[in-house]
């Protein structure tokens, strides 16, 4: 209070209340209106409400306003709150200054009203203390009633597990009380055979109710024994449980056994209550695969002895082959008759009893460890034939156990059994198909490497034959080999496809290696090995090569047996799976196609170059018809063997192997480049023939200028050109009428029509005619 009655005083003079009304006088304007002193948006009067928030004030405005603005405006109001503070102080400033005087006695009063605040805080605090140690006594009092309970828990686990291991026990001791001893001896002495007594049926029904009996209390000790497991899971590291663990050990080996005993009765007597009694028992503790190993040491091991020789010397000595497909058939027989039993209880529905798997870890099991025993070699890709019929009786098998799956589930349950996976691990079919591999690829690289012959003894056999060479034949046997029940794999399909287009591609490579080389060098020694057939082969040979090469083609097209034979094996895929199969197949017969071209060249080139040895005789009439008057009266004798080559060739024994249409295009093909090559040395021999004439009438006629002759008596006389020209002219007739028998009309050739051109008489060029 004294501190406001003595305010420091203000740096400058306010000013007097005249002079302040003299500032609001002046702040008017011409019509008498006051003028504001703050923009329209800045309203000072909204800090002086209740609710005002600056933060909601300086975002409404800021949307149209610029902070600058804003703060600027504040500013002014600020310094004009400032002026107006002060001048209120100077207006009122000795009633600030008196007003010290007039608190006189505050003190006093201030005192009296103390006392009875400083009470209430004692009040208060005592209060406060008393609750807090009342709260603390009350969460001291929970933490001891939850620490209790938790004993409470625990005791009553322990006494429960102590309950539960004296009721096992309890259990067990009661079962030897049954008289299962006597009555299994009196089973066994009606399965002796021992039916004279009149007692016997009953005493075969009370062994009955025994085992059963037996087996419902066996099922409600493994309950018991399931309930305890689950204790002592929640109660481990404990002493009392520690101490309770031989006495749970001994409970346990007493179940098991007792469980075993029982178990193995009601196999031997087929009871399907006591089995299923015990098998659930086995669920109830977890214990499926002690149920599945003696299912198959009681039931399926004995059984699979009998099939199977388990002594491999025996096996060795000749006792038994290695051929599994008899085993199957008996273990089949015998799974059907002594196994089906317990695969329709553990099958059954609502059962809980889904969970055994005697297929894979029973039957399946013993089979496998009884082939690796008794038959190994069965197993061994090394016999492929062997291993393949194996393989083969071995998924029939599978199939035959999958078919005692209630659902597709429980096939796929089965399938991935570490059983199953053991025993296709039995069987390499990698390995196999490796063998084989070798066995069919290396068949044919040997045919190849061969010399091309054809099979046969004579040509009536080899008309009866679709393929003439063995190479051939032996591709196609190698292609039927890869798809044939005695080799085919289903699971390795798609290697035996790949070998296969391997096959179609080294014939083609054989093929077009040969023809490359003969082609080329021309019978050079230096040709690879594979071109040696085509070098060393006559040319009549190669209608067995076009004949083979077509009928080839012709099986592995699109309507020929090899793609569908192959479709029908895959039928089980999908339909774009055999799309592929079918494109790869005919994608790898184009190259062959491509051949086929190649292969009629051979042919041609062949007869041509017989053909150039007759038509080298034509250079002679040169020497014929020079310096001489003989005039030419018949055709030349060289022109009847310009055909004669390909004559034979077409009236060979062994033309018919070709098609019409080949025939068609060799004589047209050889035809075509004999006349070429007629036409090239007709034209040679003319072009000489009036060179050299040019130059003996230039010579001749300088001399007769020298001597003074006259130059006209050579004109009626017929030059040695023309003469050579016209027996020419007969020659080619003679070889149009040649053509002609063997169905080619000259007219359509190119180059005969040329030749025409070239020797026929200028009256005679525009009609040919012979």
């Amino acid at each position: 209070m004294a501190d406001l009655a003595a305010p420091p005083r203000p740096a400058a003079a306010p000013q007097p209340p005249a002079a302040a009304a003299a500032a609001a006088a002046a702040a008017k304007d011409l019509f008498g209106e006051t003028i504001e002193a703050h923009p329209p948006w800045f309203r000072p009067e909204a800090f002086l409400r209740a609710g005002f928030d600056p933060d909601a004030y300086v975002a409404e405005l800021r949307s149209y306003v610029p902070l600058e603005s804003l703060a600027a405006e504040l500013r002014s109001h600020l310094a004009a709150l400032r002026a107006e503070l002060v001048g209120l102080i100077n207006r009122d400033y000795a009633d600030f200054v008196g007003l010290s005087a007039r608190l006189k006695g505050v003190d006093a009063a201030a005192a009296r009203m103390r006392a009875p605040l400083a009470d209430l805080r004692d009040k208060v605090a005592a209060f406060r203390a008393a609750a807090s140690a009342a709260l603390a006594a009350l969460r001291a009092g929970l933490e001891q009633r939850a620490a209790a309970t938790q004993a409470r828990e625990l005791l009553e686990l322990l006494l429960d597990t102590s309950h539960v291991v004296s009721k096992v026990e309890k259990l067990i001791k009661e079962l030897p009380t049954a008289p299962s001893d006597s009555s299994d001896v009196e089973v066994r002495s009606v399965d002796k055979g021992y039916s004279g007594n009149d007692t016997t049926p009953s005493n075969v029904e009370a062994g009955t109710d025994v085992r059963e009996t037996q087996s419902i209390l066996l099922e409600r000790i493994a309950s018991e024994m399931n309930r305890l497991k689950f204790y002592i899971s929640h109660a481990q590291n404990l002493p009392f449980i520690e101490n309770m663990e031989k006495r749970v050990q001994g409970a346990t080996k007493l179940l098991d056994g007792s469980l075993e005993r029982c178990f193995v009765v009601g196999l031997e007597h087929r009871d399907a209550k006591v089995i299923y009694n015990c098998l659930r028992a086995y669920a109830a503790i977890d214990n499926t695969s002690s149920a599945e190993e003696l299912f198959r040491t009681t039931v399926v091991s004995p059984l699979i002895q009998k099939i199977v020789p388990q002594n491999y010397a025996k096996a060795v000595s000749g006792v038994s082959s290695d051929d599994l497909e008899d085993d199957y058939e008996q273990i089949m027989q015998c799974v059907e008759k002594d196994c089906k039993f317990i695969l329709e209880i553990s099958s059954s529905a609502n059962s809980g009893l889904h969970i055994f798997d005697f297929l894979a870890n029973s039957i399946l099991k013993e089979v496998h460890s009884a082939i690796m025993k008794g038959k190994p070699g069965a197993c061994s890709p090394g016999k492929p034939k062997d291993f393949l019929r194996n393989y083969k009786a071995s998924l029939k098998f599978l199939d035959f156990l999958e078919g005692y799956c209630p659902s597709k589930s429980a096939v796929a349950k089965f399938r991935s059994e570490p059983a199953y996976t053991d025993f296709m691990r039995l069987w390499h079919v990698s390995v196999y198909f490796s063998l084989r591999f070798q066995e069919i690829a290396g068949g044919l690289d040997g045919a190849l490497t061969a010399t091309i012959s054809p099979v046969g003894v004579n040509e009536n056999q080899m008309k009866q034959k679709t393929l003439l060479l063995k190479q051939s034949i032996k591709l196609l046997e190698s292609l039927q080999s890869c798809w044939s029940d005695d080799v085919l794999i289903f699971s390795q399909s798609d290697k035996f496809l790949r070998l296969s287009l391997q096959l179609i591609s080294r014939y083609t490579t054989w093929l077009s290696s040969g023809l490359a080389a003969r082609n080329a060098s021309d019978g050079s020694s230096s040709s690879p090995a594979d071109s040696e057939w085509a070098l060393s082969v006559p040319v009549e040979d190669f209608i067995y090569v076009m004949h083979d090469v077509n009928a080839v083609i012709g099986e592995l097209s699109e309507s020929g047996n090899f793609v569908g034979r192959v479709n029908q094996l895959l039928a089980s895929c999908p339909i774009e799976v055999l799309t592929l199969v079918k494109q790869s197949i005919l994608q790898a017969v184009e190259p062959l196609k491509e051949l086929l071209p190649s292969i009629m060249d051979a042919m041609i080139g062949v007869i041509v170059k017989r053909s150039n040895e007759d038509l080298k005789h034509l250079k002679g009439i040169t020497a014929t018809y020079r310096m001489t008057n003989k005039l030419p009266v018949r055709h030349s004798p060289y022109v009847s063997g310009i055909l004669h080559p390909l004559k034979v060739f077409l009236e060979g024994d062994r033309v018919h192997y070709l098609s019409e249409d080949d025939k068609t295009k060799l004589r047209r093909g050889s035809t075509d480049k004999i006349t070429a090559t007629y036409y090239d040395m007709v034209s040679e021999v003319v072009n000489v023939a009036r060179k050299t004439e040019s130059s003996l009438q230039r010579l001749r006629q300088g001399q007769q200028k020298r001597i003074g002759g006259s130059t006209d008596a050579s004109d009626n006389i017929i030059s040695d050109t023309d003469k050579i020209c016209m027996q020419l002219f007969l020659d080619i007739q003679e070889y149009a009428r040649n053509l002609r028998t063997l169905g080619i009309d000259a007219k359509e050739i190119e180059s005969y029509r040329s030749l025409w051109q070239c020797v026929a008489p200028k009256d005679k060029q525009d009609i040919i005619q012979f």
